[in-house]
């Protein structure tokens, strides 16, 4: 189960007017499972997306590239469609038509163009997706649709999830309440730049589609690209932004105004739950690691040593086994790729425990300190640089004996 972390329940997950959800047991790759999402969105709705920088990007991702770059036109997009089991990647041109026929198949049934449908699939590589079955469900989807649907979309999407992920919250743009929901999927093949992660947030503000994007990137940089479990980067990666402009306030169209920020601030707190939940529900966690890097030149430098430790299959093993090995911490820290570092000037803590200085052990650590914060659930882990003012913070978990089960074990 996913460490520290209980569900948001169903009636806490707030509505979006203009965007209606519905969901289906379309038998993707198993029977009798929810795997097939419908989101149709009301005219005029802005949309906005970053994908995995994975080379070998799924026929999904590159269909939402296109169509996205296309939402010029008029009628913007209209609907995102969503399959789980199938990740329709490392399919070649047979994927590109499934994918373009789930776009089609959606665009019938709504009324709409097939270039106002994005598709998302996630699930198991090199296999087709059975697009026949995905078509079949969708009337199922439609007539389920509702803009109070999104705890059973968080559940639709699962794959190795052990729990569903959503979040919600309100806030205030000049006297005008504006919601903002979201849900993600995600587990292993977590790390950043995106990872097997599916992010789906929206939010009834109206935004210029301009600061939308930008918006999308911002919150993507503050949340899901501070996550890693395993450092492996997937082929579908996918987080969308979407503001359905139905609040009543006025259009946003400045990046310095005192409502982008609220909304900011908004948007980016479910994306770092949401973010969060997955590192938590990280496949066979049993530990949730801060890893909060300061005193770097720059913020890039402070997640590279972050990103170091957290990738480390060493300290990863250590955190599980609740083993003070703490030397694998200080030697990931040299791995990252800071050539002028002076490590007689770092310093390391877990939690208020100072660990180390000057080069090797603190004067005052003791190893009873050092295995009592080791055999908690949540572990913060911080390094002071001692080189400049800049921070990163990375979130992961540990290695445990069911991670390797679990991967093992991925397509039975």
């Amino acid at each position: 189960m996913a460490v520290n972390f209980t569900p948001t329940k169903a009636e806490e997950l707030l509505p979006i007017p203009g965007v209606a959800l519905g969901i289906a047991r379309a038998g993707i790759r198993k029977a009798n499972r929810r795997d097939l999402l419908l989101i149709r969105l009301d005219a005029g709705a802005a949309v906005a997306g970053v994908f995995t920088q994975n080379r070998f990007c799924a026929a999904p991702v590159l269909l939402c590239r296109e169509h996205l770059a296309a939402s010029s036109k008029a009628g913007g997009i209209r609907a995102l469609v969503v399959n789980t089991g199938i990740a329709n990647a490392g399919t070649g041109e047979p994927g590109l038509r499934a994918a373009r026929a789930s776009c089609e198949s959606v665009a019938r049934l709504l009324g709409c163009s097939p270039w106002q449908v994005l598709p998302f699939s996630t699930g198991v590589i090199m296999e087709p997706l059975p697009v026949e079955r995905l078509e079949a469900g969708l009337p199922a989807c439609s007539a389920d649709l509702r803009e109070d649907n999104w705890a059973a979309a968080a559940e639709a999407i699962m794959t190795t999830d052990t729990v569903p992920k959503a979040a919600s919250r309100k806030v205030s743009l000049g006297g005008t309440a504006v919601t903002v929901t979201g849900i993600a999927k995600g587990a292993g093949m977590i790390r950043p730049n995106m990872a097997t992660m599916l992010g789906f947030v929206a939010t009834d503000a109206a935004v210029a589609q301009p600061l939308l994007d930008r918006l999308v990137r911002e919150a993507a940089d503050a949340s899901f690209n501070c996550v890693t479990v395993d450092g492996d980067t997937s082929t579908n990666d996918s987080f969308v932004l979407i503001a359905s402009g139905k609040a009543g306030n006025g259009p946003i169209e400045d990046a310095a105004s005192a409502d982008y920020a609220a909304l900011k601030q908004a948007v980016t707190a479910v994306a770092a739950e949401l973010a969060q939940a997955i590192v938590r529900d990280g496949e066979g966690a049993t530990k949730f690691m801060t890893i909060d890097v300061r005193g770097g030149r720059d913020a890039a430098e402070c997640k590279a040593v972050g990103y170091a430790i957290a990738h480390s299959p060493l300290v990863k093993t250590a955190f599980f086994a609740s083993d003070p090995n703490l030397g694998r911490i200080l030697a990931a820290i040299g791995n990252a790729d800071i050539a002028d570092l002076d490590v007689a000037r770092v310093k390391l803590w877990l939690d208020e425990v100072l660990v180390a200085e000057n080069g090797g052990p603190a004067a005052s650590y003791r190893e009873d300190e050092g295995a009592r914060v080791m055999q908690q659930a949540e572990i913060a882990v911080r390094i002071d640089l001692a080189r400049g003012g800049a921070q990163a913070t990375v979130w992961t978990c540990d290695f445990s004996y069911d991670y390797v089960r679990i991967n093992a074990d991925y397509r039975s």
